[in-house]
């Protein structure tokens, strides 16, 4: 499978353990984790949060809090040289768009497995994924029990 074992490999993540595999699967497929590009896309502040009213938090402030915990989850020395990238938006649009800002290779991205009728409550960004970026895109999914 050399054609999706070239770096770039972007990942999305979101603290779950399918996630924290994805990243796992991305570095067995490439020789360094500097390779690794793994992306956590955290939604836009409404003007009406206490925070943004107060002016108490912030983008970076939330950019640091998000690539602090990546970082206490993705601790391993195996990890040291991933790429961490913070992104504000929709999640779909802005792993795709940063899989072709930087010319990734690929998008590795794991399925929760929803049922349909949740998938279509509440959507399903490995979809908007699969459906939007510029390269090829590996879905993850768990076999059904």
């Amino acid at each position: 499978m050399t054609w999706i074992s070239k770096a770039p490999i972007v990942v999305p993540y979101d603290f779950s353990a399918d996630a924290k595999e994805a990243v796992d699967m991305a570095l067995s497929l490439l020789d360094s984790s500097d390779g690794v590009h793994v992306i956590h896309v955290l939604g836009e502040l409404s003007p009406a949060e206490p925070g943004e009213v107060w002016d108490t938090v912030d983008e970076n402030t939330r950019t640091h809090h998000a690539t602090q915990a990546i970082r206490k989850e993705l601790s391993d020395e195996k990890y040291k040289d991933l790429k961490i990238v913070i992104a504000f938006g929709d999640p779909g649009e802005k792993i795709c768009h940063y899989a072709e800002q930087i010319e990734a290779n690929s998008i590795l991205i794991p399925s929760h497995g929803r049922s349909s009728i949740m998938r279509v409550l509440v959507g399903s960004v490995a979809d908007r994924v699969v459906r939007l970026a510029h390269c090829p895109v590996i879905v993850l999914k768990k076999p059904r029990k």
